[in-house]
């Protein structure tokens, strides 16, 4: 298994990031909010996870390894693939997702697109007595992307987890006020979270 990439960043799409190790071009499945994170042309080190399956291998990457852990075990809950698990740790931190777990939080899981008030219930039954306790979460480091940027990235980052643009930039503009706030020291992984919990109520 492949447990993490080292390497340049040779591209970014709305849903994966390309590394060149040593002239071999990785392709890694990321989260919108790694994904925003890299730059081209810059050195990164991913955790990742492969998924193989019949007719296809596939490598998903992470922020950090807490991320990775969390995908793999959410994983192991029935009807958990890894494209849901991906969008899982998309929504929710991995100590969100442990709280939500081991609080019975059905509300919160189900904001995560792709699980309803059921499949909540069964992630929570089955993965209550192994997620373990929140370990006090990462704290992200605060971007310094200008407005303009942000908003670009926030709404590909929604259209990449399958919003339509109009819904994309309706949520990007509700929480434009959550931007002014951060006084200039933006966080687009904030920002997306944001969004998507917009985006759940509507």
């Amino acid at each position: 298994m492949i447990a993490f990439v080292r390497g340049r960043v040779a591209a970014v799409t709305l849903s994966s990031v390309v590394l060149d190790v040593s002239g071999v071009g990785y392709e890694l499945m990321c989260t919108p909010a790694t994904l925003a994170t890299l730059r081209d042309g810059q050195e990164a080190t991913l955790p990742t996870s492969m998924v193989v399956r019949e007719d296809s291998m596939t490598l998903y990457g992470f922020a950090d390894a807490d991320e990775k852990a969390v995908f793999e075990l959410v994983q192991t809950a029935s009807g958990v693939g890894p494209k849901l698990a991906q969008a899982i740790v998309a929504v929710l931190s991995p100590d969100g997702i442990r709280t939500a777990i081991a609080g019975d939080d059905v509300k919160t899981l189900t904001k995560v697109p792709g699980i309803g008030q059921k499949g909540a219930q069964r992630i929570i039954l089955e993965l209550k007595d192994r997620i373990g306790a929140p370990t006090g979460g990462r704290v992200e480091a605060p971007r310094t992307t200008g407005a303009a940027p942000w908003r670009d990235q926030v709404t590909q980052a929604l259209v990449g987890l399958g919003y339509s643009t109009k819904d994309a930039e309706k949520a990007v503009d509700a929480i434009a006020p959550d931007a002014e706030a951060m006084n200039g020291s933006v966080n687009v992984s904030v920002l997306l979270r944001s969004a998507l919990r917009t985006l759940s109520k509507a």
